[in-house]
């Protein structure tokens, strides 16, 4: 029963300080505020993927955590397709590092991937090149088709501007690394590979790598659909 009580009295703490933060009785630094803005380049924490999930539901908060990304993105008129509509889509044209071409996106596809680039990528490759990522290579993001191009079966996050397909880097130096080439070696392409995969798996919804299966062996599928998945 004593600590039946204790347990409540937590509950009932905790609480109370939700209340308080929320209504904004109880000042906290905005990271650790559940209720501010997402701030793209501030240190992910216990509380990303929770500020993650609130923009699926609230445009005008994603395009608040967009507008602190350092993305250029441009916005794009509906399309009205039955099958794969598409609202409120961007243009994403690249940030700080350069893009292979440029993609369609969600607004929490552009923030997840702004995430992506500042907090794994980025630290990724100071880590085991000691320099820069300058381009990202892809393989597209928009495709109006079912999982794995099958006739049936539901539609792929890709037939809702959801998901990304990564296929390789190029380092400040003009070096390449690629998917298909460096997965499979023993070395410090490799490393860095599994690091920018692990990285994605707390920025993404889901992240499938070559480990996943051999459809996935030239790219990092990512996505920011409601499946959690990292392999």
């Amino acid at each position: 029963m004593r600590f039946r009580g204790w347990l409540l009295l937590v509950v009932l703490i905790i609480a109370a300080t939700g209340v308080a933060v929320w209504r904004g009785w109880l000042a906290v630094p905005p990271q650790w505020n559940p209720w501010a803005p997402l701030d793209v380049k501030a240190t992910p924490n216990l509380l990303t993927r929770y500020k993650l999930m609130r923009l699926r539901d609230d445009p005008q908060l994603c395009e608040q955590a967009l507008n602190s990304s350092g993305l250029r993105v441009t916005p794009q008129a509906d399309s009205p397709d039955a099958k794969c509509p598409l609202s409120d889509a961007l243009r994403v044209q690249g940030g700080d590092v350069a893009l292979s071409s440029s993609f369609l996106a969600s607004c929490r596809l552009a923030v997840s991937f702004a995430l992506f680039e500042h907090h794994a990528l980025q630290p990724a490759a100071q880590l085991v090149y000691g320099q820069a990522v300058a381009r990202v290579d892809h393989l597209g993001s928009f495709a109006c088709r079912n999982v794995y191009g099958r006739e049936n079966g539901r539609l792929s996050q890709h037939a809702s501007a959801n998901a990304l397909d990564i296929a390789g880097f190029r380092l400040a130096d003009g070096r390449t690394i690629s998917v298909l080439k460096d997965w499979p070696k023993a070395n410090q392409d490799a490393q860095f590979l599994r690091r920018v995969r692990d990285g994605a798996c707390g920025l993404f919804s889901v992240v499938l790598s070559p480990d996943y299966n051999a459809a996935h062996r030239n790219h990092f599928h990512v996505d920011v659909g409601s499946w959690w998945l990292c392999r």
